[in-house]
């Protein structure tokens, strides 16, 4: 594999809007009454008491090791070689579902005719040089798109300016 791509996600700075929510369904054409969502929002409560609410935005991780990928009795699941993206393939698709009792983030999700779906990071989109709908849509910068060693290079760098900005604070 030539790299990961990843979602990076940043719950300070998520609303919890949904636009990357709606976003996903029109991209990916899932209009079942709004039955089907391949990314969800869900609201929690952060800090002492009184507590803050805040929000994540979820859909599937892609991991390393997909549990999925190795459930799958009929192969519809695979790793994408070049971006290790994992992908369904509907027409070999039984919706035995047990790719969604491995999955420990809820991420595949069932059409009307039992066959799965889930998120491929908008593949299409994303091969015509275009973000996935939901990044391209998250007006706050919460989500962000691309490969897993840059994001984790952006993020462990914003990290350590925290800690020495703090490290500034606590020696003034």
């Amino acid at each position: 594999m030539k790299r990961q791509l990843a979602f990076s996600f940043d719950f300070k700075r998520c609303t919890g809007c949904m636009a990357c929510v709606v976003a996903c369904q029109d991209q990916k054409n899932i209009h079942e009454g709004g039955q089907i969502s391949l990314r969800t929002v869900a609201g929690f409560e952060k800090g002492p008491y009184p507590a803050r609410p805040a929000c994540m935005s979820m859909a599937c991780m892609h991991c390393g090791d997909a549990p999925c990928l190795m459930t799958c009795p009929t192969g519809a699941l695979a790793r994408h070689p070049e971006n290790g993206v994992v992908y369904v393939n509907p027409d070999i698709c039984i919706g035995c579902r047990s790719c969604a009792l491995a999955c420990p983030f809820g991420a595949p999700k069932f059409t009307a005719d039992g066959k799965m779906v889930k998120c491929d990071f908008c593949h299409v989109r994303v091969e015509n040089g275009l973000q996935p709908a939901c990044v391209h849509t998250c007006t706050t910068g919460a989500l962000q798109f691309g490969d897993i060693d840059a994001l984790n290079q952006t993020k462990s760098r914003d990290a350590a300016v925290k800690i020495v900005k703090a490290a500034e604070l606590y020696e003034s």
